[in-house]
Parts: structure tokens; sequence; C-alpha cells
């Protein structure tokens, strides 16, 4: 059967948080633009963007050079605005940082700098004052306290921004990406859509879709997946409890987080995965991708780069939830183990890996091609920089005359 063609001016691949707002981004600035989004599932929010932990991050934990420093206080404030505007729900609950003894408490004080140069409002405090803000929360001496860190609904806020662009830009659903034809041409499920311009932020696949146009052949992507444990007691804390991370490492440790309904969960994990979309048991298994993914983590397991040996084991531990609970305690003067009430649903971190340095790629990746932006690493905190990266990524379009008004 011979497939509908589509004319636009921009094609957009991939209707999570950040190619929505990138798509919204270019219809306010450009209306008269012709914009096609298209999502391969039948419903919005069906991976990161939906599966997250809904936490609206401040941005301290990342070098002042870096594009999530630059975009994630930005982000913040955007994403809060928004959520007020259209009285979206929002649980404006803070953070603390804790330590556990004074080597942490150094490591306390750089992310104290790091926000000072990222324009993050931030406050080393004591443990009476900490007691005053989370009085469950366990510390060496001093804590971090981080008063716009907040939580969202992801799945209301991705509903409410593909409302607003079903006005000007067609969203389809249940069209996945197929292949690219030639230089401004692709083919989806049911359609050949021509562009001008190519948007790929395609989440778990974005790589494979960058390959296709000849972009990012350094990089692939492995799949991390990060569980919750529910807790039973929704007075357990007021405010997120973090510990103080690795610096070295892309993952934050198990905290504590209160949702935006007020419930309590614990995690998450960063088990590695075998293939993509491995979300529960042997669901969406595929065995190109479980050969390709197994033999990358197989490459970094023999050659141990950033410790990934230890990282495994660590997070493979995480699956029988005591480990969790354990470093969860760790961080409270109480809790009880016997209130935790099993996995909620996991999500999967698309996580960037160089293939030339065999390391994860801390921040985000955006490359260019001759007619198309690829969206490489999305990864944390990219929900709650979702406005303040597309705003980088239409101004990079328009420097490089991309779009027109």
């Amino acid at each position: 059967m011979k497939k509908e063609t589509l004319d636009a001016d921009v094609v957009v691949v991939g209707c999570g948080i950040v190619g929505l707002a990138i798509a919204r981004e270019l219809r306010a600035r450009h209306p008269r633009l012709a914009i096609i989004a298209i999502d391969k599932e039948s419903g919005l929010a069906c991976h990161a963007s939906g599966r997250n932990s809904g936490v609206v991050h401040a941005g301290f934990y990342y070098t002042p050079e870096s594009l999530k420093a630059r975009l994630t206080a930005e982000g913040n404030r955007l994403l809060t605005e928004y959520c007020l505007k259209r009285s979206l729900s929002i649980l404006r609950c803070g953070k603390v940082v804790v330590a556990k003894n004074e080597a942490e408490m150094t490591l306390l004080h750089e992310l104290k700098r790091r926000g000072d140069a990222n324009n993050v409002a931030l406050e080393i405090i004591g443990e009476e004052r900490l007691a005053t803000i989370e009085p469950n929360a366990r510390t060496h001496q001093e804590a971090l306290y981080s008063p716009t860190t907040s939580t969202i609904n992801p799945r209301e806020v991705v509903e409410s921004i593909a409302t607003e662009l079903r006005e000007g830009c067609r969203l389809l659903l249940n069209e996945a990406f197929i292949r690219r034809i030639d230089e401004d041409c692709i083919e989806t499920t049911s359609r050949i859509i021509r562009f001008k311009h190519f948007i790929n932020s395609a989440g778990l696949y974005a790589d494979k879709v960058a390959h296709s146009f000849g972009v990012g052949l350094d990089y692939t992507l492995l799949p991390f997946k990060g569980l919750y444990l529910a807790y039973k007691d929704d007075g357990l804390v007021r405010a997120h409890v973090y510990p103080v991370p690795d610096l070295k490492n892309p993952f934050l440790g198990v905290h504590l987080t209160k949702t935006v309904d007020g419930h309590v969960k614990v995690g998450p994990t960063a088990i590695p995965a075998f293939w993509r979309e491995q979300y529960n048991g042997l669901s969406n298994f595929n065995v190109s991708e479980f050969v390709e993914v197994l033999s990358s983590e197989a490459r970094l397991f023999a050659v141990d780069s950033f410790n990934f040996r230890k990282l495994a084991f660590d997070e493979m531990r995480k699956y029988y939830g005591g480990r969790m609970k354990d470093e969860a305690a760790n961080l409270l003067k109480k809790l009880d183990q016997g209130k935790f009430s099993g996995f909620l649903s996991p999500g999967i971190r698309a996580q960037l890996l160089d293939r030339r340095a065999s390391k994860l790629v801390m921040d985000f990746v955006v490359e260019h091609g001759e007619n198309s932006t690829h969206i490489l690493n999305a990864v944390s905190p990219a929900f709650t920089c979702a406005f303040s990266f597309a705003n980088f990524v239409v101004d990079k379009m328009q420097n490089r005359c991309i779009v027109h008004s």
C-alpha cells in the first residue's frame, strides 16, 4: 500500500518533554512554520518523560562550564512558572543534602561553590536549622539546603504542553521513525514525511536515529533501570533528602523523594539493563539490542572504565531492596523498614556512552547535521531543563540559519 506523503518545515521525532518543548518554542517564535511531531507510542510520556521522579532540580551538582549548569537554574524557574500559571500540580518542598562524615562535608562545600557559580539559591546550614526544615534528616555537622527544589507531575506537564501544541502543530502518535530516505525525507510507520529541518529527540533510540543521518557516530546509548521503593508513611519526611553524591559519575545515589501528592519513595537504582526498554521481565526483548548492549557493558566491565564493575555490582544488589533500605536509613534518624511496600513502576535512563573514551557522558549532548539537530544525551535533569533546553536548541538552529521568521 502506498504511504501518505506529508510536507513539513520541521519534523520532530519523539514526543517526550524535550521534543514537545522544542516544538513549542519553535511555534512561539515562528508561528507560520509547519511542524509535525511524531512518536512511536499510542500515548504521551510512555518512557523517560512519564517515568522520572518528578523532581524539579535546582542546578548545583554541575560544573559551571557545563550545559547542565547553564540550563538548570533557568529551567527550574521556567518550569515552576509554567506549572503555577497553568495551575498544574507542584509541591515546593525544598531539598536537603546531608553528609555522613568530614570527607563528605568537603564535597558539600564543593556543591555550594558550584551552586553559587550557577546562580542557584543555596544555604549551608547547621544541625539546628536542619531540624526546622527536615527534622528526620541526619547529617554530620552541616547540610546543604536547596529551597527551589520541588516536585511536579511529569505526565500532567507533558499533556499540558501537548494540548498547547495541538492548536498549531500536528502531533502524530503510533508513528515510528523507520528510516531516512534521503537528505530531506523520512519514512515512518504509515507515512513519508518531507522536511526542511529534522529534530531528533527520540530518547532511548536517539543514537540510532542520529547514526542514520551520519551524526554522533562515536556515541551509543546504554540503558540503566531506575527503580523506586514506595514507603507507606507519608509523614516520614517533609522535604527531599539526598546524600552527597559521587561527583565522578552521573547518578545521585539513593535518596528520599516527596511526590507531588505527598507520598514518599526511596531510590532510585541505576541498574545496567540489557536492552533499551527492559522495564519488566522479558517485555520488549530485542535480540540485536541485547547483543549490542551486552557487548558494550562487557567492554566496560573488562577495562573497568569509570569504576564500572563496582557500579554494576552495587546497583545489582539493590534489586533485592535491602540495600536501598539500608542506604535510606543512613540519611534519617528514624525509618521503619517494615513500611516499605515494593517497587514502583520502573524507568530507563538513556545514558550516552562515548565509545572512544569508554566513559559515560556527564553533560547534555546536542549535535547537528546539515539540516538536522540531534538531542543525544537528554538525561536528568532534562525534564527540569525542558524549556531552557528548548530555547538553547532553537537559538542554535537560528544561528545556523535553519529557521527564519
